[in-house]
């Protein structure tokens, strides 16, 4: 059976930078984490459109190094290829000394090798096999004859040893873009296709005027030659309301049977020009004329849905709505801001439930929040979690947050004020927070359930006690704070529990039942 049509995103929610690679009849793909760890999500698939996770590439602690990272920094842009039966993933951590690294697995499930620094300049490195199997690094960098303002960059090649796993040979400038005075060349992949060499990227930055670019060269070593179509793809001319904007950073594949695909990121704001859930990642077919690639010939733009690649249908496991912490693992899918404190969370202590320290870094620092997160991956959606909780003192609370930033959230959190239980909503907008809403209960109340919906850009939260009924604490808070245009940074929206000090030490956990996350 075939897949008549698709719908566009293949990838909903903070999936940005996607890179593919095809190993036989398998497709394996790869995103952008920044400080969330563990960090390069690994998708397979057997036809394009349906994507299970099956990994985390960078797991552990010495692979992915995040203290103090800003939320946009951390991990930019991996890039995945496998080359006789190794699989290669290379990416940029440009909050630690790794710089430019890479790691190596013979299973693309894991594990994955300890990373290899490469002290390479520049960042959105990426990886080429020729046809006598020698590598090539491909980067980019400010141009080596002096940048002329900021963005000024090159793409460069330069040959990487496998057997010492360090650069070598001369570095050689290939491209710098399409467009005069272009903004941000970045994001290079080289391949090879009737004997020319290649080379895919976007420029102008990854926002409303982002653009895919290509040139060609007969020769890694010498200068590229530009298309005269150049950009091949972009959205910006579609304005403002069409429903998907700020296409780019594309990889491309052939399946078997000869079509060619191209992933790529782009976002869909709602409510506005918000993007909220920040850059997804999206399928868009195109073939070759005269030696060029013509994106979604006849169309030329991605569209939210179109016909389908021409594989058998490989209908995957879908993510579960709800997950009660039964394991002795977290999911896949979930997430921590930055280096778990392994002590800040248990999913032992009590039988059933994750148990959340109340640490003393909170959601707004750069620090390590006990945070448990996802992904938002909808306009409107319901996400609840039931706790228990006992709070010591009234320092200690603990709920839910959807969270742009450090500077941009919403809390809704339990906590005491010394005799009874108090129920607060919190909005940290440009790192001021204010207490937008808060309910005092009659009595202690040790175990809530607590619920944000969101109705588009309106956003409420509710509670309820133990096999009572929701009483609603905020209503149609404007989640349009956010969103990457009023926040600023890189990434989408996450949702998750949280529990907190608030800057105080504390051997108090609160104890979450379950969470389910429910788009509509």
């Amino acid at each position: 059976m075939y897949n008549p049509t698709f719908t566009n995103p293949i990838l909903p929610g903070f999936y940005p930078d996607p890179s593919i690679c095809r190993v036989e009849d398998d497709y394996y793909l790869v995103t952008s984490t920044f400080a969330y760890f563990p960090g390069v999500p690994i998708f397979h698939s057997r036809d394009l459109i349906h994507w299970e996770q099956i990994g985390n590439i960078l797991d552990r602690n010495e692979q992915l190094p995040l203290a103090g990272a800003d939320v946009s920094q951390g991990i930019f842009a991996p890039t995945l290829r496998y080359h006789d039966g190794t699989f290669y993933m290379i990416t940029t951590n440009v909050s630690s000394a790794l710089g430019n690294f890479f790691v190596t697995a013979k299973d693309p499930a894991g594990p994955w090798s300890e990373p290899y620094p490469l002290g390479s300049e520049g960042i959105d490195p990426s990886l080429f096999f020729d046809d006598d199997g020698t590598c090539w690094y491909c980067g980019t960098k400010p141009r080596r004859e002096g940048a002329r303002y900021f963005g000024d960059n090159e793409i460069y090649i330069q040959k990487l040893d496998l057997e010492t796993k360090k650069l070598t040979g001369e570095s050689y400038p290939a491209w710098h873009g399409a467009l005069r005075q272009v903004e941000w060349p970045e994001g290079p992949h080289i391949y090879k296709k009737d004997g020319w060499y290649y080379l895919f990227i976007s420029e102008a930055g990854t926002a409303h005027h982002h653009a895919v670019s290509v040139a060609r060269s007969k020769s890694l070593t010498e200068p590229f030659e530009g298309c005269k179509g150049n950009p091949v793809l972009t959205h910006r001319h579609l304005g403002f309301h069409y429903p998907i904007v700020n296409v780019g950073h594309p990889d491309i594949v052939q399946t078997p049977g000869g079509e060619w695909w191209m992933v790529l990121l782009a976002s869909r704001p709602y409510g506005g020009y918000c993007r909220n859930l920040g850059r997804e990642t999206f399928l868009v077919p195109f073939c070759w004329e005269d030696g060029w690639p013509v994106i979604n010939p006849g169309r030329g733009i991605v569209e939210p849905s179109g016909p389908a690649p021409g594989l058998p249908l490989s209908i995957t496991p879908a993510v579960p709505s709800r997950e009660d912490f039964d394991g002795s693992q977290l999911p896949l899918h979930m997430m921590y801001l930055r280096n778990p404190v392994a002590g800040n969370y248990s999913l032992t202590a009590k039988k059933g439930f994750l148990s959340l320290r109340c640490a003393k870094d909170t959601i707004s620092s750069d620090g390590t929040p006990s945070y448990v997160c996802l992904r938002q991956k909808h306009f409107s959606f319901r996400f609840e979690t039931s706790l228990v909780f006992e709070p010591a003192g009234t320092d200690e609370q603990a709920g839910i947050v959807i969270f742009q930033n450090t500077a941009f959230h919403y809390q809704c959190l339990a906590g005491t004020d010394g005799s009874t239980t108090v129920v607060s909503v919190v909005k940290t907008e440009n790192g001021s927070a204010t207490t937008v809403s808060e309910t005092v209960l009659d009595a202690p109340c040790h175990a809530l359930t607590l619920r944000l919906e969101a109705d588009g850009q309106d956003l409420s939260f509710s509670f309820c006690r133990e096999n009572g009924s929701f009483t609603a604490i905020a209503d149609k808070l404007d989640g349009r704070i956010l969103c990457t245009d009023a926040a600023g940074g890189f990434v989408g929206n996450t949702i998750g529990i949280y529990a907190t000090a608030n800057g105080n030490e504390s051997d108090t956990s609160a104890a979450f039942d379950y969470i389910e996350y429910t788009g509509a």
